[in-house]
């Protein structure tokens, strides 16, 4: 075993390079970085053949002073903090002093300044970490570092990087995070000598706009909450507007792009309720919490972040989030945008929706005149809390359109599935059984909630045919069927008795619906189930207790499913994440018809 020694400082650096330096992208981010914590209100970016062969940043930030430029390549130098108690509340987006010093070990550097009043620039090189005496240079006030020849003296790091259009691609991802984290800074972006890139400083939501496009933002509710000194702002695509992927989710932290498991997992719940299958939200969010609340000192690479009280910013964001997704007239704004990915789904129900007419809501189950008397069917579908608008038909001869409700006025029934239906921008379609199986579910949800579930017992008690396990189940989970409104018991070794159920489901299928939710607690702990997956056992009720398909309706009572649904949280989706409805506009039909060509 050699002598333990100490290592050259320009080992030291590369090797410290390792963790910072990743690629190109890691270099622009170190750079725009230093620009906005100089204060800088324009930048300027240059890349040539996807960073690897020059990075430029100009920035008119405060510039550094001649005796300071070797300093600001050397490792551990930083003006961001000076002591302990400056690392406790870190209010810059650099803070290490490593960036610049690590750059410079495996590149050819050179850093031009000038502060501002100064009578010149000064300018310093590096090449491979060896740093050069500055000298006068001509530069306007502030700042321009360019990096040549990326991991020239490190061909093995240079073998793993990719295609120059990979590499750009990961450049522009940074460059794009910069810019919607700091909107009132002008950025400009070019490569290969090509304009690919251009704002100028403007407010948030305008960014947002500019940066992920128009498309997004339409498909965009905006969120502003704030409360015991944490704010949270941003938008929020709806559920429509999901993704494949996780390429367009943006959080910032006090101005700073993390990437937090503890943020992820507040973000997943908040859409659990309205996201389909697979898909992932899109989101760009900023979070102000007190700099002392929050550690960013856990990565070189800074995109991780510890919260004193994590509990507390779950929650935050949890509350702030499913509160700006739950208003069922947010998605009135991005209805004539659908997904830029979509699914099956989102176009047509799956068979498990009834299609085929199996009904969960039996004829045998409605009033012999129910069509003839539409109050008796809607009591049927909406139970004894449904009110029923005064008017709810058609508008009255010569009103407005504008005046008209958000999802407008029922036209007529497409095949026993959808809802057609007229508002001031054209068309509505709506699936009635999914917007019905929100309605239930919303309504399961929040009786269970006050813990007042109304619970109807059965005239004639359902009795069915059940297993030994599922005789054990009842058994065992007494208490938790009670609290979902279930009250059953064994008649026999083999035999199930059903004497009631909540009030709202009570036209459902008995025998199906407690099938089901057995299925689904039989594995479960009695103790957790109504915590952990409640809402997934009231998601399986509902669906047993929405209206089916190839049910008639009449026009009054379409139009009062459109009216519940407009009072209803979260009705821009059901249960499964699928969208209730989708509207047309009338450009669009024009369009279609070659109407004015």
């Amino acid at each position: 075993m050699s002598a333990i020694k100490l290592l050259p400082d320009g080992l030291i650096n590369q090797i410290a390079a390792g963790e910072v330096i990743e690629r190109p992208a890691s270099v622009l981010k170190e750079l725009l970085e230093n620009a906005i914590d100089a204060g800088a209100t324009d930048i300027a970016v240059t890349i040539a053949q996807g960073g690897l062969k020059q990075i430029r940043v100009s920035d008119n930030g405060v510039g550094i002073p001649s005796d300071e430029l070797s300093l600001a390549l050397m490792r551990h130098a930083t003006s961001k903090i000076s002591n302990q108690a400056d690392l406790q509340k870190i209010t810059s987006l650099g803070f290490r002093g490593e960036g610049l010093a690590s750059i410079a070990s495996v590149s050819y550097l050179q850093l031009i300044s000038q502060r501002s009043g100064a009578q010149h620039a000064w300018q310093i090189q590096a090449e491979g970490g060896q740093i050069s005496q500055p000298e006068p240079a001509s530069h306007p006030a502030g700042t321009t570092l360019e990096i040549r020849d990326l991991f020239f003296n490190l061909p093995a790091r240079r073998k793993f990087l990719k295609t120059e259009a990979t590499e750009f691609a990961h450049c522009e991802e940074v460059f794009r995070r910069m810019a919607l984290s700091h909107a009132g800074i002008a950025f400009t972006l070019r490569h290969n000598g090509k304009l690919r890139s251009h704002w100028q400083a403007m407010a948030v939501e305008r960014r947002v706009r500019e940066v992920l496009s128009e498309e997004f933002a339409q498909a965009a509710t905006w969120v502003s909450e704030c409360s015991a000194g944490i704010g949270l702002q941003g938008m929020l695509a709806l559920p429509a507007y999901s993704r494949a992927t996780r390429d367009m989710q943006y959080f910032f932290v006090n101005g700073r792009f993390v990437r937090d498991k503890l943020i992820a997992h507040a973000l997943r719940e908040a859409y659990r309720d309205v996201l389909h299958l697979d898909r992932h939200p899109a989101f760009v969010l900023h979070l102000d919490v007190d700099p002392e609340s929050v550690d960013v000192n856990v990565h070189p690479t800074k995109t991780e972040v510890r919260f004193r009280d994590g509990r507390a910013v779950h929650q935050f964001i949890y509350h702030g989030v499913s509160k700006a997704l739950a208003s069922p007239r947010s998605a009135i704004k991005a209805q004539q945008t659908a997904s830029p990915e979509p699914s099956s789904a989102a176009i047509r129900p799956p068979d498990h929706q009834g299609h085929a007419g199996a009904g969960y809501l039996r004829q045998s189950n409605l009033p012999s005149n129910a069509l003839a008397q539409p109050s008796s069917f809607y009591q049927v579908l909406f139970g004894d809390e449904a009110r029923r608008p005064s008017d709810p038909g058609q508008p009255a001869p010569g009103e407005s359109s504008a005046n008209l409700p958000p999802l407008g006025f029922a036209l007529g029934q497409l095949h026993g599935i959808y809802i057609l239906a007229q508002n001031a921008r054209g068309l509505v379609i709506v699936d009635m059984h999914a917007a019905h199986e929100r309605i239930v579910y919303e309504a399961l949800k929040s009786k269970m909630d006050q813990q007042a579930l109304p619970t109807q017992r059965l005239l004639i008690p359902v009795t069915f045919h059940a297993d030994s396990l599922d005789i054990a189940t009842v058994e065992e989970n007494q208490a938790a069927l009670q609290k979902l409104g279930l009250e059953l018991a064994a008649l026999s070794a083999t035999t199930l008795v059903v004497r009631a159920v909540p009030a709202i489901l009570q036209h459902a299928d008995i025998e199906k619906l407690v099938r089901e939710i057995l299925n689904e607690i039989r594995d479960g702990n009695p103790d957790q189930l109504l915590s952990a997956r409640r809402n997934e056992l009231l998601a399986t009720m509902a669906c047993h207790g929405a209206v089916r398909a190839n049910r008639a309706m009449t026009i009054t009572e379409m139009n009062e499913l459109l009216r519940k649904m407009e009072a209803t949280e979260r009705s821009d989706q059901c249960n499964h994440g699928r969208p209730t409805w989708f509207e047309i506009s009338l450009a669009e039909l024009d369009k279609m018809f070659m109407r004015g060509k």
